[in-house]
């Protein structure tokens, strides 16, 4: 599977790391974060987020815009599965995806994708995933605020790009109100840049409006990791 961006295609096939380039200072591992309303969490395999799951990756907007096939109940819970496995933000082409969950129900999914490592150059894409019948009520606006001050405040990203299909309104005009600026138009995606200036001027301001409480992992950026373990971890 792939993306075709301006005539190129993508493939969203991970490369292994030896070839991923430098690993960041410390790796930074999923944990809970609270907003006023909402609690961004990994992934579990539990029978009701199975459930939502299985609704949402399902929706025909989000099989339209996302290029996602139908899944069955069984497909659609290796998928979560799958997911369950993106924890950990350390070097290019890492991917964490939390789920988004509002009174105990999973009611959609926010992601970050690591693009560039170097410090002076950190970047990350993300992307956001919602259960249309929670629609209209800011949530997304609330968990992709949560998962920016995530990339610039913790991850310490410089800039954050949105890659946006083309004719999905809902998700662009969700980009500029977040502070992204479109930058680039292509036959089937768009693209979306907020450099971390812009979140300075008016995100962390967005941060305190939404309550966005990083918990452990702002606290993680100082912590310590053993030397054995990022050995072993940087050899597999």
């Amino acid at each position: 599977m792939g993306i075709n961006w301006g005539g190129r295609s993508f493939s969203l096939r991970r490369r292994p790391r030896f070839l991923r380039g430098p690993f960041m200072e410390r790796p930074l591992d999923a944990t809970p974060i609270a907003t006023n309303r909402l609690l961004l969490r990994p992934h579990r395999l539990h029978a009701a987020d199975a459930e939502a799951w299985h609704f949402i990756v399902n929706e025909p907007k989000t099989r339209e815009f996302l290029e996602w096939p139908h899944r069955d109940r069984h497909a659609s819970r290796r998928h979560l599965e799958h997911r369950t496995r993106h924890v950990r933000l350390w070097q290019a082409d890492d991917f964490l995806a939390l789920a988004i969950e509002l009174d105990g129900v999973v009611i959609g999914d926010v992601s970050l994708h690591v693009r560039s490592t170097e410090k002076s150059n950190r970047s990350a894409e993300i992307g956001w995933l919602l259960d249309s019948r929670h629609s209209g009520r800011g949530y997304a606006t609330e968990a992709a605020t949560a998962m920016l001050a995530l990339a610039f405040d913790v991850l310490e990203a410089q800039w954050v790009t949105a890659i946006v299909r083309t004719g999905n309104l809902r998700s662009a005009a969700l980009a500029r109100r977040l502070g992204f600026n479109a930058v680039a138009a292509g036959e089937e995606h768009d693209a979306f840049l907020m450099p971390g200036l812009t979140w300075d001027e008016h995100g962390r301001e967005a941060r305190r409006r939404y309550g966005v409480d990083l918990g452990p992992a702002e606290r993680s950026i100082s912590a310590t990791t053993s030397p054995v373990r990022i050995l072993a971890e940087k050899i597999l």
